[in-house]
């Protein structure tokens, strides 16, 4: 029987769909992403990206599975059942799922390990050898997400109101602002507070402060690789398996290289087996609708 799925990968940044027939990419497309299920408006500006991929993708089969995996899933299961609803009428079966999953099985293929997801947010998820499953932290840019994109780049902005009220250290992120966002810093409250994701609008920040580099930018950097090393040993520690652990990490943060990498590898190196990505989310979005191995099944009914 022909498998058609269109895997979709909801992010806070972005929303990419991969039409698979039989397991060969036949289409795809990208549209802005949503600001996660979680959020007040979580579940319309979600459906509104995953929508805006569907309307690009071109030809269509007449059935199709919809698979995704959407940022927030997992803290708002209800959000995700009612997207779900939404959803049904294009696609002849629906799975919503949190992106934090589709991230592990993508990168780990379904095999027991770690896998430490950054991007605009970050969340690191454990499945031991049982199909066990366990997620740390994930929790939003009010409440965690310690080390992401979106922290990162708000703590440079941070640091650069500091610098311009004298309540801090001179930094050159304060004139990196007005270069990033093209307004003056008085601004940036406005501007933050009229922005449809405000954690977005902080993460395009994060690739500026690890270019910059200076004592205070380093020392942001220097903090969210703590941040992270600790979410990762503590889904170790949680997960119960024994160090080394099979390990992967993936997300667009990653793109940001040895400022945050470098220090992120020295905090965890003694407790894990590092792993290349097999693939990316869109990929797990894929094999969770095609495989139904014990962890991947398992994978899913924890969360959905």
């Amino acid at each position: 029987m022909t498998s058609r799925i269109l895997a979709i990968d909801l992010g806070k940044t972005g929303c990419r769909g991969s039409l698979r027939v039989d397991g060969s990419q036949t289409g795809y497309a990208e549209a802005p992403g949503a600001p996660g299920l979680a959020h007040a408006a979580g579940i319309a500006e979600a459906e509104r990206a995953i929508r805006a991929v569907i309307d690009q993708i071109s030809p269509k089969p007449a059935t199709f599975t919809l698979s995704v995996g959407a940022a927030g899933a997992a803290s708002a299961p209800d959000a995700a059942a009612l997207l779900a609803r939404r959803l049904a009428e294009f696609a002849g079966a629906v799975a919503i799922t949190s992106d934090a999953v589709t991230a592990h099985a993508g990168a780990l293929g379904g095999s027991p390990g770690v896998v430490l997801a950054i991007g605009t947010g970050a969340v690191a998820t454990a499945v031991d050898a049982m199909g066990r499953f366990t997620r740390v932290d994930g929790w939003g840019p009010q409440l965690g997400d310690e080390g992401s994109g979106g922290w990162i780049g708000m703590e440079g902005l941070r640091a650069a109101l500091r610098a311009h009220d004298g309540r801090g250290p001179q930094t050159v992120l304060a004139e990196k602002v007005g270069e990033h966002y093209g307004i003056d810093l008085d601004a940036l409250p406005k501007y933050l507070g009229e922005h449809h994701n405000p954690a977005l609008a902080a993460a395009s920040f994060a690739p500026v402060v690890a270019a910059a580099m200076d004592d205070t930018a380093a020392a942001i950097m220097a903090t969210a690789a703590r941040a992270l090393g600790r979410t990762v040993r503590a889904a170790i520690e949680r997960s119960g398996m024994r160090p080394p652990v099979p390990y992967a990490i993936t997300g667009g943060l990653t793109k940001l290289g040895a400022p945050l990498l470098d220090p992120l590898d020295q905090q965890i190196a003694d407790a894990i087996e590092r792993r290349d990505p097999l693939g990316d989310p869109i990929d797990g979005a894929a094999l969770l609708a095609l495989d139904r191995t014990t962890a991947l099944e398992a994978l899913v009914t924890r969360i959905l």
